[in-house]
């Protein structure tokens, strides 16, 4: 049969597709995906394709508008609105998308109506089983007992008390904080990168005394130094008694989580619906020098954002039947404005295992419709992909054909996963995500083009990238669907409005058409709690946030982020890094003189150059028996070895996390200096002289991490 088919190629597309159509698909299949088949899937492959294209030929996606012309742009300032603002230009932004939601208290009910009690929040006992589900109603009932048993334990239901919860994204993790929300209370996520001493920080800061945390081992980092405001700890999973009794003698009260539900069905408090001027959570960032920072956002900031990015989405936002799937922290703001997305439409979420090393096995059993994602998951799925076409010359030209094919698709606005080539040949990129996937949110740091198109090609599904910060609650700029131009973050949402700003001391200049980002809209933040100082900073006095990001806008009105105002980056993983924190603890290294650490947004790790101390690696060259200069010396894998081995050493001892680390390092005779070029006159390091210096080394090591 297959050779018949084969012999038919000739005699045009319609008999190739006549040949292999019905229940011969399975058998031709199975023909190809052998070595023995290889080559008659390049013959007929090509002539299959055009068919079966020919046959099934696709509509192509409309934009909602002009893709060369995506925003509005007004004033001497060159503000950019949203093309969907009718009156962004007055400073009258977006607030709410339905009338009957505008607080996250509604969000739930609103879910509830439109999916007449659908599944809504999903999660499994262990990889063998199967996914359960909670539905709305029943989950807006134990969220309202939950917060109705905090009330019984002495919490006062009004927008000053602030609730911590210390967990993994879990359904008791949104079961709390729609118990918080029922009764006008703020939660404020805790998350293991913060680290023992920031967490009680913000327990006393935030003078809460009650935290809700999901094992004992959480229990335990917050009891050995326990802040003295904390009177109360609920568990979500079963301690010990060792635990207990350490709570005990502490003076802190331990509940299960289980335990406030059943006092509050009992005790039957009723709910007290917040405002849309309400502070609904204060989201603490991570920091990379001093202490965390609380970003206070109310319920009005929230619903806007979401409200502005589904109608962002236009036809390809979330809906009663979509699954997704969620892994990316819930402490970070990307993943709830992602979840309060698909409640407000009835959709459902499942939860992972909690091991990111089985997230792929999750997905096959949740099977998802719609998932965030971050860049270094994307390139994990792409690095597998092309390292498995290295075994084969056939396999990669008909990967290569796939995509080609697909990719020609894209630019004419078409994006499907039903053409041929996704089923001879993408479908186990497809599938390894659960095979339903039909929207991807990317945020977090940038992605790279060729990943991007590759996965928008490969998964066959409307993949869009968004920039924000936590200050904005998160996106403020998408991409709009039928845009298939990688490597910009798409123009602004329309709950907002954005301008570039002067950067004189980076040369950057907001008439030539780069500039610091700079925010303003119903999505921006009310300050940093208890840190008016720092609002200021980051706060004019016209309302417009002041991201420290450089952009720049495209001629399309896309913004495009260039560069980082402080010498802040972030990695590939969303991790902030601040280099001169790392090189003041790495130049304690007796073998070190002088350091330079440097990382890009589109790597998930740091490397550094270092410039060693003369004396001390001869010294020791000298004991090992290692002859040669101080050049020699660099280039021998010893020394190297020392040197990393030292400096990792101190970084622990630091308390640097394992992504500030630097994963390898170039070793450089000559020091850097004011007459080099690479010092300032004060002597301070200049980072964009020394990035393009040693950009072949920075591009080597890398190079060889990959």
């Amino acid at each position: 049969m297959l050779l018949a088919a084969a012999s038919t190629v000739a005699a045009g597309p319609a008999v190739v597709l006549k040949k292999i159509k019905g229940p011969d698909v399975e058998q031709y299949l199975h023909y190809v995906s052998g070595a023995a088949g290889m080559l008659a899937m390049a013959g007929v492959g090509v002539a299959a394709a055009s068919a079966y294209y020919l046959a099934n030929r696709p509509i192509p996606t409309q934009p909602p508008f002009d893709l060369d012309n995506q925003t509005i742009v007004e004033g001497p300032e060159l503000i950019h609105y949203s093309r969907f603002a009718k009156d962004g230009k007055e400073m009258k932004f977006m607030r709410y998308l339905y009338e009957d939601t505008r607080t996250l208290y509604d969000v739930f009910r609103r879910g509830a109506r439109v999916s007449n009690n659908g599944p809504c929040l999903g999660w499994r006992e262990d990889p063998t089983k199967q996914y359960q589900w909670m539905r709305y109603e029943e989950t807006l009932l134990r969220a309202q007992n939950l917060g109705s048993g905090l009330v019984a334990l002495g919490l006062k239901p009004t927008p000053d008390t602030l609730v911590g919860v210390y967990g993994q994204n879990s359904p008791e993790w949104v079961l709390s904080e729609y118990a918080l929300y029922s009764y006008s209370m703020v939660i404020v996520p805790l998350y293991d990168t913060l680290g023992p001493e920031a967490c009680n920080y913000i327990i006393n800061q935030a003078e809460m005394s009650l935290v809700i945390c999901d094992n004992e081992d959480k229990c335990k980092s917050l009891l050995n130094n326990s802040p003295s405001c904390l009177k109360q700890l609920v568990h979500i999973k079963p301690i010990s008694k060792e635990t207990t009794e350490l709570a005990k003698r502490k003076g802190i009260n331990m509940l299960s989580f289980e335990y406030v539900e059943k006092l509050g069905a009992e005790k039957k408090n009723r709910p007290v619906p917040p405002q849309p001027e309400d502070l609904c959570t204060i989201c603490y960032t991570s920091g990379t020098t001093g202490n965390p920072k609380g970003v206070m956002l109310t319920h009005e900031n929230v619903v806007a954002d979401v409200s502005a990015t589904l109608l962002q989405l236009g036809d390809q936002k979330p809906n009663c039947s979509d699954v997704m799937m969620s892994f990316l922290p819930l402490a970070h703001m990307l993943e709830r404005i992602c979840q309060i997305a698909v409640y407000m439409q009835g959709g459902a979420i499942g939860f992972f295992g909690g091991d990111i090393r089985n997230l792929m096995d999750d997905m096959k059993a949740l099977r998802p419709t719609i998932t965030p994602a971050v860049p270094r998951l994307l390139n994990r799925i792409f690095d597998k992909v092309q390292s498995g076409l290295n075994s084969s010359s056939l396999k990669r030209f008909l990967f290569n054909a796939a995509l080609s094919s697909k990719e020609n698709e894209l630019r004419r606005g078409i994006i499907r996963n039903n053409t041929i080539w996704d089923k001879l040949v993408l479908g186990k990129v497809q599938d390894s995500m659960g095979g339903r996937i039909r929207l991807l949110v990317v945020g977090s740091a940038p992605l790279a083009g060729s990943v991007l198109t590759f996965m928008r090609c490969a998964l066959g599904c409307v993949i869009v990238e968004g920039y924000g910060q936590t200050e904005c609650v998160a996106p403020t700029t998408l991409t709009v669907q039928g845009d298939s131009t990688p490597e910009h973050v798409g123009p602004p949402i329309p709950c907002c409005a954005i301008k570039l700003v002067d950067v004189p001391d980076m040369n950057y200049y907001a008439a030539s058409g780069h500039g610091e980002i700079c925010i303003k809209g119903t999505n921006v933040f009310k300050g940093y709690f208890k840190e008016p100082e720092k609002t200021k900073e980051a706060l004019d006095e016209d309302g417009w946030l002041h991201t420290g990001d450089i952009g720049t806008f495209l001629p399309n009105g896309t913004l495009k982020i260039c560069d980082r105002k402080k010498n802040i980056f972030k990695l590939s993983q969303g991790e902030y890094i601040a280099p001169e924190k790392i090189e003041n603890i790495y130049i304690k290294s007796q073998y070190v003189a002088q350091v330079f650490v440097h990382g890009e947004s589109l790597k998930s790790c740091t490397v550094a150059v270092i410039v060693p101390d003369v004396e001390n690696v001869k010294f020791y060259a000298e004991e090992q028996g290692i002859p040669g200069t101080l050049s020699v010396l660099c280039n021998h894998p010893d020394i190297k070895q020392l040197i990393l081995k030292d400096i990792t050493d101190l970084g622990k001892k630091g308390g640097l996390k394992s992504f500030e680390q630097v994963k390898d390092i170039y070793l450089h005779p000559d020091a850097f200096s004011v007459q080099n070029g690479l010092l300032t006159p004060t002597l301070k390091s200049k980072r964009p002289e020394l990035r393009t210096y040693f950009k072949p080394q920075l591009e080597d090591m890398y190079m060889k991490l990959d």
